[in-house]
């Protein structure tokens, strides 16, 4: 039998849907899942008549594989994946490639190329994005570790990722070590803020204006024709215009409002205080899910804590302007928020990334993949060295055009009741940022009169230390 040029373990949708996508490009796939009926149900199913060869043990796969063998797991982060390397190990060849293509935590892909490499197995840890879709048609994919086990896996990486408007594969090398991970989890990080600050416009529309699913559906499908496109303002269009089939009522309004998490998103926000790189758009987006969860209290609360009538009596149309442009620019400080991240993590981490690249990758076939990304390749490409996308010529001008709209929105919401936290947030952020003194000079005060902790002055270089009250 002729081997196959790259196996694949995990045959959950995301595997099946990226074994399929390979075959389709002409590549040649041997898959094996733990549990051997899976196996045979996608053999016989979904890849019957299919250039795709079953294993049925972690041996039986390698044995069909051509060298150096290539491998890619598509299983449950965490201690899934060190159970199947644990398994390959005593398997694999000096030369071999492993790619994890999970959502792994980025220092467990570091801790997993050290001991492999050490083994003489190259190890790329790689963000996929797209969901099932993805995976089938075309994902963005992320990946790092070995320059060397890249190389090896970029024909196969570019025939399968999504391709951009301009025909650019969505993939490229990012660095070295969990380079590939961290980017992901950024991503998601970035993917939760959006998904947060489209709720929220949501949210204002349908309590403030009393708007029904269907007209807050047409609202969205306007804005995601203009600057506003994404994949994600795609899919709010069709959600809002799905019926539910035994009631016929508007599927949305049926949905319990609890949202999970996989926990990608407190990564990054957990990363991100580690290293001091404020993400509060992000942070307020974690912390909504949180607050979500807490339902049956919430129905407590509403009943015992006051506020004020959510009813806006104004100028409707004037506030879908402004909860339009707010949407925009709050959009546009998530992700200044998430690139100043990954510039930290960059610097701190040894990864040496491109921004302009990343955000390059990001536009088609991953979750955040909006028209937007070219703005922010762009800012990225113009200058590299550019601290934060806040201060980018072009979004400097799209953010100021939208700043009225935006402080109406923040304003309205609070006087309405109706909670736009990540909203709020941005907008605090982009206030703290632009301004040159912030009242942290007070926290340093207080900060030296109960511990002594000292501070600087602005009038002379040193550090200094106040006695404030006798003892």
């Amino acid at each position: 039998m002729e081997k196959c040029q790259v196996g694949l373990i995990g045959l959950a949708v995301m595997g099946q849907n990226l074994a399929l996508n390979m075959e389709s490009k002409g590549i040649s796939v041997a898959v094996y899942n733990r549990t051997p009926s899976r196996t045979e149900r996608f053999v016989e199913g979904r890849a019957g008549g299919k250039h795709i060869e079953p294993a049925y043990s972690p041996e039986e796969l390698v044995d069909i594989l051509e060298r150096p063998r290539r491998i890619i797991l598509m299983v449950k982060a965490g201690w899934a994946v060190d159970q199947v390397l644990n398994q390959l190990m005593p398997l694999l060849e000096p030369g071999d490639v492993v790619v994890d293509g999970g959502n792994s935590f980025f220092q467990d892909t570091e801790r997993r190329i050290k001991e492999l490499e050490g083994k003489g197995i190259s190890f790329l840890g790689t963000g996929i994005s797209g969901g099932e879709e993805g995976a089938l048609k075309g994902p963005s994919i992320m990946p790092g570790g070995s320059r060397r086990a890249y190389e090896l896996m970029e024909p196969i990486f570019e025939a399968i990722a999504a391709k951009a408007k301009d025909g650019a594969p969505c993939v490229a090398y990012l660095g070295p070590g969990g380079a590939g991970h961290y980017v992901k989890m950024v991503h998601n990080g970035i993917e939760y803020g959006d998904m947060q600050l489209i709720a929220e416009a949501y949210d204002l529309l349908r309590r403030g204006l009393g708007m029904e699913a269907e007209e807050i559906g047409r609202v969205f499908s306007e804005w995601s024709r203009g600057e506003l496109s994404s994949f994600l303002m795609e899919i709010t269009v069709e959600i809002f215009r799905r019926r539910d089939d035994e009631t016929g009522l508007p599927l949305i309004d049926l949905i319990l409002d609890r949202a999970g998490q996989k926990g990608t998103g407190r990564w990054t926000s957990q990363n991100a205080l580690d290293l001091g790189v404020p993400t509060p758009t992000i942070n307020a987006a974690v912390e909504a899910r949180i607050t979500s969860a807490y339902k049956e209290e919430r129905v407590r609360a509403s009943e015992l804590l006051g506020g004020p009538d959510s009813r806006y009596r104004g100028d409707a149309d004037a506030l879908v302007r402004n909860i339009r442009e707010a949407l925009y620019a709050s959009k546009v400080c998530t992700y200044a928020q998430g690139m100043s991240l990954l510039r930290a993590a960059s610097g701190k981490y040894g990864y040496d990334l491109d921004l302009a690249t990343v955000a390059r990758i990001w536009r088609a076939g991953c979750i955040i993949r909006a028209d937007f990304l070219d703005d922010v390749s762009r800012a990225f490409s113009r200058d590299p060295d550019l601290p934060n996308l806040l201060l980018d010529p072009h979004f400097r001008k799209e953010v100021r055009a939208r700043q009225e709209g935006w402080r109406r929105t923040v304003c309205t919401a609070a006087k309405l009741g109706v909670p736009v936290p990540a909203t709020a947030a941005s907008l605090a952020y982009y206030d703290s940022y632009r301004s040159e003194r912030l009242p942290a000079n007070l926290i340093q005060a207080q900060r030296d009169y109960f511990g002594a902790h000292t501070y600087e002055r602005v009038d002379r270089e040193g550090t200094f230390h106040t006695e404030w009250r006798e003892l």
